[in-house]
């Protein structure tokens, strides 16, 4: 008998329909399958990130490095592009008063608004972190001011502020004070402003603080109260310390912020024409910016003035950062 007899020939039985293993062992449809893990595992991470370097690159990187192309032209609203003429904006920017100016102004307004901001943000941060009545309610508050409207902001501290009709003069002239001109006196409208800016982010600040103050473990508090420390001494040496690089961070964020200062001096500004009052007494850089680009049409000197404070930013962050880094490793 032949063996076709006992089953199906050799040929018949030697088929396998999976495909052969290659040289390593491995058969290509799990190698496939392999690779393709590895590229999810490796790759995917880049695809959920990429959207927001996408519009990063469309909406900031570009503006940013095309800032820099306009400064170099002179640049109006009518001609567009007029002609290239190297520095000659910034050499200009470096002999302008105005820009001197609204810088000096600019850092005035930072000092006056900043410091007292985030020391009252720390002491309503504190408070808060106590158990007292009507806790949530409190927390709650401290943000109004943040999402309130900025024209409701404006209605607001213009009937304050007035120079005649105001409220806070009419409040002075029953103490038997004689009335401010808030918008005609230099430092005077520096505090006006940063009235408005502390009343607007102090309680921003506060919750940053109170978020921090809530992870320091309460049993470093229980130990310096068996041990007759006050509530004051466990403000200064236990919370200020434990909350130093929030502290770092508010500073930090507050330094760019300032600098870039424009909301509250312009709806301060009833003129309209960014001019920041008659002199220019409280007209800040951004301020300037917007003047000089979209008031007189100077793209390119607008775009100078922009870069150079992109450049004085930049710097007072890394000062910032390395005072901090002192402090950290004091």
């Amino acid at each position: 008998m032949t063996s076709t007899e006992h089953g199906a020939p050799p040929s018949a039985r030697s088929a396998d329909p999976r495909p052969a293993a290659t040289a390593t062992g491995r058969r290509p449809g799990r190698n496939r399958g392999t690779l393709m893990s590895r590229l999810d595992v490796k790759g995917s991470p880049y695809l959920f990130i990429a959207p927001f370097f996408v519009l990063f690159g469309v909406f900031g990187l570009f503006p940013l490095l095309y800032t820099v192309w306009v400064s170099l032209h002179e640049w109006s609203l009518i001609g567009g592009n007029e002609g290239f003429i190297g520095l000659d904006n910034y050499v200009r920017l470096a002999t302008d008063a105005k820009f001197w100016l609204a810088l000096y102004n600019t850092l005035g307004i930072f000092l006056i608004a900043v410091v007292p901001q985030l020391l009252l943000a720390l002491t309503l941060a504190d408070v808060l972190n106590r158990r007292i009545r009507g806790q949530s309610a409190f927390r709650m508050t401290l943000i109004l001011p943040y999402i309130t409207s900025i024209a409701a902001l404006a209605i607001v501290f213009s009937q304050l502020f007035g120079s005649e009709f105001g409220l806070i003069n009419q409040a002075l002239g029953y103490l038997g004070f004689d009335p401010i001109n808030w918008r005609g006196d230099k430092y005077f409208s520096w505090v006006a402003i940063a009235v408005m800016i502390d009343w607007r982010w102090t309680g921003y600040n506060a919750l940053i603080y109170l978020a921090a103050m809530q992870a320091v473990p309460k049993d470093v508090y229980e130990a310096a109260s068996l041990d007759g420390a006050s509530r004051l001494r466990q403000f200064f040496q236990i919370t200020i310390p434990m909350l130093r690089p929030t502290i770092i961070f508010t500073v930090i964020i507050s330094t760019i912020g300032q600098m870039q200062l424009f909301t509250e001096p312009a709806i301060f500004d009833t003129g309209g024409n960014m001019a920041g009052g008659t002199q220019g007494q409280f007209q800040t850089v951004m301020m300037l910016v917007f003047q000089e680009a979209f008031r007189y049409g100077n793209y390119g000197y607008g775009s100078a003035i922009a870069w150079v404070l992109f450049v004085l930013v930049v710097v007072l962050g890394l000062v910032n950062t390395l005072i901090s880094s002192r402090i950290k490793g004091a």
